[in-house]
């Protein structure tokens, strides 16, 4: 009986050493101690000092934060851009990006501004038994003002934090991990060949790898903050000593691992034999026997690229 030939056998001796590195990073966040109801009614009237916890009070919050949105605009000089509905929002943005990768500095590129439903906090008013009105606080997808600031960074290159206008103003952040190391390489004096999510050569894999393994949570958190405490956010120094601040949780996160062959028929016997040994079909067409391969399955959280930085 012939013996099967595996990805392993199809790699051994035939491949550069693989670099494998993080490449898009999805992150929340979120403030955990406005999760729950009763969370909400004690920040409105405890925390703010309000009467009474009242929803109109979101909507005065959300209406000051754009307002430090277009001020934050007008004192750094910033573009503002209202994205248009199902418009490419990462085209419209590179060139801001790479005005801003130029100078060599880190800064906010430009500010994108998008209405778009969102998983929010809703209230519903009742009465007391004494018939003076009550409100209680829920989670509901409404249709709010998104405020995406588009940065580049000197240490990580581009990256994307949206902030939500509607309470509990939560934000997404995206980078990617491989052009942070590509500008450690580079500062390290490492030559390397430079793909879009990846190394296709380096001088020095052995010495490459260990730049890629280096960045972490801590290193992740520390950029996350540092441009969370830079941008016009709802909630203030206030808030935050109070400890109304955001946490970060992991949403997706991908894996960069480049295999370069050292001949193009040992890349073609490497694809055959990964399709012999994952056979999952659709079914049959109607109109014959003839088994095509399944698409890969779309993670729910994975993003369309015209939403996602480089």
């Amino acid at each position: 009986m012939a013996r099967v030939i595996t990805v392993n056998d199809v790699l051994d001796g035939h491949v550069a050493p693989p670099i494998e590195c993080l490449d898009r990073i999805y992150l929340h966040a979120y403030v955990p101690i406005l999760q729950a109801s009763s969370q909400v009614a004690a920040f409105l009237s405890g925390h703010l000092g309000f009467p009474f916890p009242s929803p109109v009070l979101f909507r005065q919050l959300g209406d000051r934060f754009r307002k430090a949105v277009l001020s934050f605009c007008d004192a750094s000089d910033i573009a503002w851009v209202k994205f248009g509905k199902n418009e490419a929002k990462l085209e419209v943005m590179r060139p801001h990006l790479a005005r801003q990768a130029s100078t060599g500095r880190s800064g906010v590129t430009a500010i994108g501004v998008a209405r778009e439903f969102q998983r929010v906090r809703a209230a519903s008013e009742g009465k007391t038994s004494a018939g003076t009105p009550r409100w209680s606080f829920c989670k509901a997808d409404r249709r709010v003002t998104c405020s995406c600031f588009y940065l580049w960074d000197a240490g990580s290159g581009p990256a994307l934090i949206k902030v939500r206008a509607g309470f509990p103003y939560p934000a997404k952040i995206w980078l990617t991990g491989h052009e942070r190391v590509k500008r450690q390489a580079a500062k390290a004096g490492l030559g390397f060949t430079a793909l879009t999510d990846g190394f296709a050569a380096c001088e020095d894999p052995p010495a490459l790898q260990p730049i890629c393994d280096r960045p972490g949570p801590g290193t992740i958190n520390v950029f996350a903050q540092r441009w969370l405490h830079r941008l016009p956010l709802p909630l203030g120094p206030g808030d935050r000593d109070a400890g109304y601040w955001r946490e970060l949780s992991m949403r997706q996160v991908e894996i960069s691992r480049t295999i370069v062959f050292d001949a193009p028929r040992h890349a073609r016997g490497f694809f055959e034999a990964l399709v012999a040994g994952n056979p999952r079909h659709r079914p049959a067409a109607q109109r014959g026997d003839h088994l095509r391969p399944q698409d890969p399955p779309r993670h729910p959280g994975c993003l369309p690229d015209r939403d996602r930085p480089p």
